[in-house]
């Protein structure tokens, strides 16, 4: 086989496989949403009662020896 023909008969399978995979692509566009039967009804979840965040005290302790531990090496 020369290799003018494997180079073609390469080029037309490249090709054929492009555009299987582009084909089959499938790339949502924009729709619109509407709640005819219901579907656009979403419940929401019930929420627990939520405790304040405390800080953590030895938080700066912990970012303070990572930034140690980050820069050259001596």
């Amino acid at each position: 086989m020369k290799l003018e023909m494997a180079r073609g008969l390469f080029l037309i399978g490249a090709l054929g496989v492009t555009s299987i995979a582009l084909a089959a692509w499938d790339q949502p566009g924009p729709k619109i949403l509407s709640a005819v039967h219901g579907e656009g009804f979403c419940p929401l979840p019930r929420t627990k009662v939520v405790a304040s965040a405390q800080p953590d005290h030895d938080l700066l302790l912990l970012m303070f020896g990572l930034a140690q531990g980050t820069g050259p090496q001596h």
